[in-house]
């Protein structure tokens, strides 16, 4: 027997309200009984709209399609990933995001491959791709309709679709030409620190880096108090999603870098999430610097267990030293942002500390209004003494990259 159109309202129950689990018996069973229903799986559709449903409501939760890809891999299997993909695709289709998004959601859509058009029966066509057996290809669907269901409210960082506007709604900043030149700029010294065998060459392409992100900051924010702007409209959001393992250590490397720029984090711990409040410059500027940290230290971890010998494989040893490395590097980039904002006052002519106290003010009232209850923690566990101060001493000469690294 084959799934008919009369069929989708039980299958839509079946999805939005069962609660299958991968690990589960239910699932197994369940998907055994869509096998035989439906061994084409999805002939209607009707997993396909629930699943859109489902990642409707997931939007209206305060998810982003970065966010909703980022957990879909954390919990579930590479094809649950790629249908999940698949999906915001069709979603983006269906509500117009190309055009009507937040600049936001459209890069987001971008990163994931989400802008190319697919096809409208996205179950049945992962299904035709992947070539897996039709039991596993609804087990799949199950589990992946529970986690798109479950997912938690989340703070509401970017308007849903159901608030977008009708046409076009994003607006180009006067700056935005400018701010592309600079970062294009700030790239290709990172490209440089990263490719070069000479730790004390790399450090100062670090540097330079780090001074043209202060300079374009400030930029900003004369342009900005120049043009009668007021501070909040300045300010932006940006979510950065951190991947296991030493995921608190890799979170405090993130905190040391946005601390050093400005820019407030708040971690959703169970979600392996950070929210960052900043001005737009300062928020490229801790994305750039994290994302090539990690690859830095990454290399810096093996070449201090290599030198330290089988005592550094312990997993205190490397936690240890992600955090003495996130230590050092805060400290280094503070000490490089107050030195070329002294400088950039000087060959202006201005006093800067008003305009960019001005700045963080704005930015520390927009973080209360988006995160009213948020509370600080500190990590109370012991920690490997020689694996902190290794980890400080490969901070001394970080390499910066621009290309993601996981660490074992």
């Amino acid at each position: 027997m084959t799934s008919t159109t009369a069929d989708d309202a039980w299958l839509r129950e079946l999805l939005l309200q069962g609660d299958w689990h991968p690990d589960g018996d239910d699932a197994d069973g369940m998907a055994a009984v869509l096998a035989a229903r439906d061994p084409g799986v999805d002939g209607s559709g009707g997993a396909t709209r629930a699943l859109l449903s489902a990642l409707a409501d997931a939007w209206e939760r305060g998810w982003q399609p970065a966010d909703v890809a980022h957990a879909v891999h954390r919990q579930g299997t590479a094809r649950a990933a790629r249908l999940v993909v698949a999906l915001i695709a069709e979603d983006a289709r269906v509500t117009d995001a190309a055009s009507r998004a937040p600049e936001v959601w459209v890069d987001q859509l971008r990163d994931l491959g989400a802008l190319t058009a697919g096809a409208a029966t996205v179950v049945a066509s992962w299904h035709r791709a992947g070539g897996r057996p039709v039991g596993e290809a609804w087990r799949e669907v199950l589990t992946l309709a529970t986690m798109l269901r479950t997912l938690p409210r989340i703070d509401r960082l970017v308007p849903p679709p159901s608030r977008w506007r009708a046409g076009p709604s994003r607006e180009q900043a006067v700056s935005a030409d400018d701010g592309a030149r600079a970062l294009r700029r700030i790239r290709a010294l990172l490209v440089k620190a990263e490719s070069t065998e000479f730790p004390d060459e790399a450090e100062a392409l670090t540097a330079k880096a780090q001074e043209l992100m202060t300079r374009h900051a400030v930029d900003v924010a004369l342009l900005d108090l120049g043009g009668g702007a007021p501070g909040r409209a300045g300010v932006d959001t940006r979510r950065v999603h951190v991947d296991d393992p030493y995921v608190w250590a890799k979170v405090q490397l993130l905190g040391a870098v946005a601390d050093a720029n400005g820019v407030r984090l708040v971690w959703y711990q169970s979600l392996g999430i950070a929210n960052l409040v900043g001005v737009a410059a300062d928020l490229d500027a801790v994305e750039l610097l994290f994302t090539s940290l990690l690859l830095q230290v990454g290399r810096a971890l093996g070449a201090a267990e290599r030198a330290a010998g089988r005592r550094s494989a312990s997993r205190a040893f490397r936690r240890a030293f992600l955090l003495g490395y996130a230590v050092r590097i805060g400290e280094r980039l503070r000490s490089a942002r107050e030195q070329a904002t002294a400088t950039a006052a000087a060959e202006r002519g201005v006093d800067l500390l008003p305009v960019l106290r001005s700045r963080q003010e704005a930015v520390d009232d927009v973080f209360t209004e988006l995160f009213p209850r948020v509370r600080s923690t500190r990590s109370r566990s012991s920690m490997d003494a020689g694996g902190y101060w290794a980890g400080r001493a490969a901070a001394e000469s970080a390499d910066v990259g621009s290309r993601r690294s996981r660490l074992r």
